[in-house]
């Protein structure tokens, strides 16, 4: 295995330097609200009509970068562009992909994009490495040995090394490779039985954890967790003990300063479908586990999405059942995303979602029926997959030893998506949580403090460059809200924006700076 320099040509390299030429940069501004949303700027890149948008990595201080793919003089490309934070072009060009491999993966971390590609039928074991400079926008291309065809799902990246993870027979593994060495290798300590692979976990001294979530010898359902050291050698590997007749389904990690490793996640019966509630354990250095359960029902929240009427229905349910002594079970498909620090307590956000189906008429087969059915809904077993919709998401804090101190909700509209994905974001402020999703153009957002909701839902539209425009159409599943850096995030998507004043209309590719601020503090960018 052997890695190699490959520079950008200055013909292929500025070739593509019209296509973003033609970028709008615009400083917006601020909106006066309570709790300000502030959008103070946006850039565009006009698209064609069947042109196809990109995808955008963060690369927090670094600004963001741009790819896509296309073809130029027949051959399949990769569109690189890197901006800056203030939305100014530093560089872009085409990389080109060898024939039949896919990109499946894209991380920014130091002052590298890594491009990670696989073969596109896994009939080739080993995948393709690309490691571009954000300074000199020329690239290092690595050939790793994968050794086994597996279908990664992981992708992570730490000063000495990359870390692919995924299954092999629904067998999880994750394979190292070192950037010095340039040799791979199946890490110890893996399973060679069924799993899921739930997180892989960097620390900044290139450290990592691996959490996989699957049955002990008492065929119950638990977290294992493996460390390693900065080389992929295995330094402790452990299990969760959870109680009798409960089952650890899902969890998110991190590491205190004092070396305590704080796991929390959600807990249900035997299947990995439904949850019942969240879990959060604390393990020191000696091995030592305490875990705390808290059923959805003990919540005081976290039914607040429901109407009110439904609400006081359930919680009256859960007293009498309270006082009758029975067990009260509440079976939600629930998704942890973060486990964070503020201040001195540890806070979770989670998302609680539903699949839904439509009965098939099989007499609509050929007819409009079928050709109106939206991008990704899947036919199976007589009935349409017509996508996860989301109903809330539930915030928690924590102390350091597992004590619930609060809980918060934000109920989620409309949503729905044919891929499991978070929505919700949060920006932590001095005493106070802004929790933000973007749908349909518009930025929810809501404030809360502890169990208190400061301001309720708020609605901002994603501001377009001039006043007189109006957003015509949102092109479904490419609009998102995503974190950057500091107290940044950034929307972005594809509008067709109209202006019936001067009678003109558009196709963009726009991104969109976003900050939620305190009304106490200075607006600065």
């Amino acid at each position: 295995m052997t890695g190699f320099v490959m520079y950008f040509t200055s013909t292929k390299w500025w070739f593509v330097s019209a296509l973003l030429s033609g970028a709008v940069l615009l400083y917006l501004p601020i909106c006066d609200t309570k709790g300000q949303v502030l959008q103070p700027q946006r850039f565009e890149i006009p698209l064609g009509a069947h042109e196809k948008q990109f995808d955008i990595v963060p690369a927090e201080h670094s600004g963001l970068y741009l790819m896509r793919h296309l073809i130029v003089s027949r051959e399949p490309q990769i569109h690189v562009a890197r901006i800056d934070t203030g939305f100014t072009k530093i560089w872009e060009g085409f990389i080109p992909v060898q024939k039949n491999y896919i990109v499946t993966s894209k991380k920014a971390y130091g002052d590298k994009l890594y491009i990670l590609q696989r073969y596109k039928d896994y009939t080739k074991n080993n995948f393709i490495l690309l490691a571009v400079d954000k300074h000199a926008a020329d690239y290092i291309r690595y050939d790793i040995r994968g050794f086994i065809p597996f279908s990664p799902s992981e992708f992570m990246v730490t000063e000495s090394a990359v870390l692919i993870g995924g299954y092999y027979n629904r067998v999880p593994l994750v394979l190292y490779f070192s950037l010095a060495t340039m040799k791979s290798k199946v890490l110890p300590g893996m399973f060679n039985e069924s799993g899921e692979l739930t997180q892989v976990k960097t620390y900044e001294d290139g450290s990592f954890d691996v959490l996989i979530s699957a049955l002990n010898f008492r065929k119950q359902r638990t977290i294992f967790i493996k460390s390693y050291d900065p080389d992929g050698n295995l330094l402790r590997n452990f299990a969760l003990e959870p109680e009798t007749n409960k089952h650890l389904i899902f969890g998110r990690s991190l590491k205190t300063d004092n070396d305590v490793q704080i796991v929390a996640g959600v807990y249900g019966a035997r299947s990995a479908e439904f949850s019942r509630g969240v879990f959060i354990a604390s393990i020191d250095g000696s091995g030592l586990q305490a875990i705390r359960y808290y059923n959805f029902a003990d919540l005081e929240n976290f039914f607040k999405y429901m109407k009110a009427k439904r609400e006081k229905r359930v919680k009256s349910r859960i007293e009498r059942r309270k006082i009758k002594g029975k067990k009260i079970r509440f079976n939600y498909r629930f998704l942890v995303h973060e486990l964070v620090p503020f201040k001195d307590q540890y806070v979770l956000l989670g998302e609680a979602f539903y699949p839904k189906y439509i009965p098939l008429d099989r007499s609509y087969y050929g007819g409009f029926f079928m050709r109106s059915l939206q991008p990704g809904a899947i036919i199976q077993n007589g009935r349409i997959f017509d996508g996860y919709y989301y109903t809330h998401a539930i915030v928690m804090g924590f102390k350091p030893n597992g004590d619930l101190v609060w809980d918060n909700s934000f109920e989620i509209n409309d949503v729905r998506t044919f891929t499991l994905e978070q929505f919700v974001k949060l920006e932590t402020q001095d005493d106070k949580i802004a929790l933000l999703y973007l749908f349909d153009n518009k930025l929810r957002t809501k404030i809360i403090q502890n169990n208190d909701v400061v301001e309720g839902k708020t609605l901002d539209a994603i501001r377009t460059s001039f006043a007189d425009e109006t957003v015509k159409k949102n092109e479904d599943g490419t609009n998102k809200l995503e974190y950057w850096y500091d107290q940044y995030m950034f929307a972005y998507g594809v509008q067709e924006i109209e202006n019936r004043k001067k009678n003109y209309k558009r196709r963009v590719f726009y991104i969109n700076k976003i900050r939620h601020a305190d009304t106490t503090e200075p607006a600065t960018f």
